[in-house]
């Protein structure tokens, strides 16, 4: 799994005379972040209200509601509407208060966290969003742990504090005892449940009372009061004297806020909100303007790369098929991590050494699309490809190099799929391969193929699912899958002697993955430990070898 650079990497570092002053203006005004959290905690409600807040959209959407409502943004997919979740992680490009914000929004279901894990390569900070009710959740868990590995800087949303059940001080201790990071207040909730009136800002001083508004599709308006003295018909004295005994109690046992611990990831600053009212959204997102860094030097094989050096360099850290049907076209989602990109320069395509022209390069807003002819480090680019680039490629002017990163994650769920109409055998063919182009499932064969139906291996069982859909609903190509029993894949690597004479349990099957590389498929550990006895010289890996670029 990659990492992000040390804390001491964490601000740009122009290298002299190498650095250019356009570049470095605009690095500056570039914030690059992801959103994260267990499934229904309100990411996308959040997402959606960020959007609002900004003027990008005009109404803000709902993930489940009447049909009159119209969709969120960010889940553009026709399955991601019928079943309200997020399948894919979606990039949106917009401006609020003189920067430029790149959201990438990543799927919460545990099934899709491979996408995420990949998405979260391109964020230079997180957004961590937490049910205030049900606390920190197995999902969250996990994300945040990657975020964690790779030094990712983390601010932190508590959700739904107008539900029943909220307690404040027990979210900051559970921050603190099970994801091990200090979690510091940078505003403090007015109430909870149906008392839930507002946040009040720990920097100002001021108390933030929110009205409602009808179904929250507009800004709530705000009357900031003093709390030592708030006018009656606003804020009762009661519950002016409860916020003001909290926020006593948590200035004086609570921990001061550091920007250096924050971008080093040793501390995350909490706000409070419901995205749904809107309350407490704005707060937050001035909060996180004022927060959030700039793009960070990026570490590769010739070692850290600053964001404002002159020439060019990104990577390719998303491929999706399919954003216009109708073309059956393929966008591969560049995160520019220095210098400046500019439409139809010539650059060095890493992995193949070929030197290529990029003609058609496009601003990304969840499905919709524009020419983008310029971009800085921290924007994340659409290229529209014919199939030259896989996840993980870098992209550079001048010298070659090849940013770090794992592209690629070990199965658990494994299934034969069948196309049954052979007249679509064309039409299934060419989908499977640009689904397993963009890394929604893996493709698993027989070493010498007797039959023409794959093996797909996936992360998650939903996998499977959006696989089929998608074969039908864009390729019409229905499908049938088999479920196999291996639940362990390991890819297997040695001198060439050795490998030849690789030695099978009779309950493990053996396969090749699109490189050719041997896979190894078992039922359980014990079968895993008796091929390694046999196999004493080889080594068995729960990715492939190109899937991870570590220097």
């Amino acid at each position: 799994m990659s990492s992000s650079p040390p804390a001491s990497l964490a601000a740009p570092a122009a290298d002299g005379a190498a650095a250019d002053r356009a570049v470095q203006r605009e690095v500056q005004r570039r914030r690059t972040f992801a959103i994260i959290s267990h499934p229904d905690a309100g990411k996308t409600t959040l997402t959606e209200k960020l959007l609002l807040y900004s003027g990008s959209i005009a109404e803000a959407g709902a993930v489940r509601g009447r049909k009159t409502q119209r969709a969120v943004t960010s889940d553009w997919m026709a399955m991601e509407r019928e079943r309200g979740i997020s399948i894919t992680s979606t990039v949106l490009t917009f401006e609020y208060g003189g920067l430029q914000i790149n959201l990438l929004d990543t799927p919460g279901h545990n099934d899709f966290s491979e996408d995420t894990y990949r998405t979260l390569t391109a964020a230079d900070c997180a957004v961590m969003v937490i049910d205030a009710a049900k606390g920190i959740e197995a999902q969250t868990k996990k994300l945040f742990k990657i975020c964690s590995a790779r030094r990712i800087p983390i601010l932190t949303f508590v959700n739904k504090m107008d539900r029943p059940g909220c307690d404040p001080l027990n979210t900051l201790s559970e921050i603190s005892q099970v994801l091990g990071i200090e979690a510091v207040p940078w505003n403090w909730p007015i109430g909870t449940g149906r008392d839930f009136k507002g946040v009040y800002d720990r920097q100002t001083k001021q108390a933030l009372v929110f009205q409602a508004v009808s179904h929250g599709i507009d800004r709530s308006p705000v009357d900031i009061v003093d709390l030592n003295d708030p006018p009656e018909r606003i804020l009762s004295p009661e519950l002016a004297a409860q916020v003001r005994d909290e926020v006593e109690l948590i200035d004086h046992a609570g921990g001061a806020f550091d920007k250096q611990r924050f971008l080093a990831g040793e501390i995350t600053p909490v706000f409070f909100g419901s995205a749904l009212t809107n309350f407490g959204v704005e707060p937050f997102f001035d909060g996180f303007l004022k927060l959030a860094p700039t793009p960070r030097p990026r570490l590769s094989n010739l070692g850290a790369i600053p964001p404002d050096r002159t020439e060019f360099a990104g990577v390719i850290f998303k491929i999706q098929a399919n954003l216009d049907p109708r073309h059956h076209d393929r966008v591969a989602y560049l995160r520019v991590c220095a210098g400046r990109f500019t439409r139809d320069m010539e650059i060095v395509h890493t992995r193949t050494g070929e030197r290529i022209r990029i003609k058609r390069s496009q601003r990304l807003f969840a499905k919709e699309r524009e020419t983008m002819d310029v971009a800085y480090a921290g924007d994340v680019v659409g290229l529209v490809i014919p199939g030259q680039f896989r996840l993980g490629d870098t992209l550079t002017e001048g010298e070659p190099l090849q940013f770090e990163g794992q592209w690629q994650f070990s199965p658990e769920c494994f299934g034969t799929l069948r196309c049954a109409d052979t007249g679509r055998r064309k039409q299934f063919d060419k989908g499977l391969a640009q689904l397993v182009e963009e890394g929604a499932i893996q493709l698993l064969r027989e070493p010498v193929s007797m039959s023409p139906e794959p093996v797909l291996a996936a992360v998650g069982q939903l996998q499977f699912e959006v696989v089929q859909y998608r074969l039908e609903s864009e390729y019409n190509a229905k499908t049938t899958l088999h479920r196999l029993p291996f639940r362990i894949a390991r890819w297997v690597t040695g001198d060439p002697a050795d490998v030849a004479e690789l030695r099978v349990p009779s309950l493990g099957r053996q396969l090749q993955d699109q490189d050719g590389i041997p896979v190894v498929l078992f039922e359980s550990e014990g079968m895993l430990r008796y091929c390694r006895e046999l196999n004493p010289n080889l080594t068995f890996s729960e990715v492939s070898p190109t899937a991870t670029r570590n220097f």
